[in-house]
């Protein structure tokens, strides 16, 4: 895949067009990506141990890899 995590990327289709983030996650199986600050989604959690009170919490989609363009790869330090 084009994407890798920590790359930084723009959005050029959707209705989050033009926004630009970094790449959290990839899952290579089904295209899908997950970029910081874009498809925000808001997901209704029930309380658990973790979380005492539950109730809505916003975080980020995933989009197609298709509509996004890499615009700075992530620096390897390691070469």
């Amino acid at each position: 895949m084009f994407v890798k995590t920590g790359d930084k990327v723009k959005v050029i289709a959707g209705k989050d067009k033009g926004k630009e983030g970094t790449v959290l996650s990839v899952n290579a199986k089904t295209n899908r990506i997950v970029v910081k600050g874009v498809n925000k989604i808001k997901k209704h959690e029930k309380p658990s141990q973790t979380n005492a009170n539950g109730g809505v919490v916003e975080k980020e989609g995933s989009i197609h890899a298709s509509n996004v363009k890499v615009i700075a790869k992530k620096e390897d330090n390691n070469k």
